[in-house]
């Protein structure tokens, strides 16, 4: 199964908070999930550390990357996609989730609820 992990999952998980839920913990735990963290998961979070919005490791990819997860590059077709979707939620890092999660067929793992009407599959984080 394919992995898509939301900002504050991948946070929670790099920290080993236990806010994660345990389901959400076990699965990106799981040698025979493919978990990846969109490029524009990253861009987010370091956008939010530089306005101060949160706490993140420095060297973010590499960190992302030694955790054993893969970094998720944004295609053309995934931004075509992103912009194209109903106006449903105005949040442009999620809408892009939801366009790579279509795309690779993919299971988000998030604790935001505004996935839910974009018809995709969520794993609660």
């Amino acid at each position: 199964m394919i992995l898509l992990i939301d900002a504050h999952a991948v946070l929670w998980w790099l920290a080993d908070d236990p806010t994660l839920e345990d389901v959400a913990r076990s699965a990106m735990a799981d040698p025979a999930n493919q978990v990846l963290v969109s490029a524009a998961t990253i861009w987010e979070i370091e956008i939010k550390r530089a306005l101060g919005k949160l706490a993140a490791p420095t060297g973010l990819c590499d960190v992302i990357e030694r955790a054993g997860f893969g970094v998720l590059p944004i295609s053309g077709l995934d931004a075509e996609r992103a912009g194209a979707l109903p106006g449903l939620h105005r949040d442009p890092f999620d809408r892009m989730l939801v366009a790579q999660a279509r795309r690779l067929d993919a299971l988000i793992v998030s604790r935001d609820a505004s996935f839910a009407p974009y018809g995709v599959d969520v794993l609660p984080a």
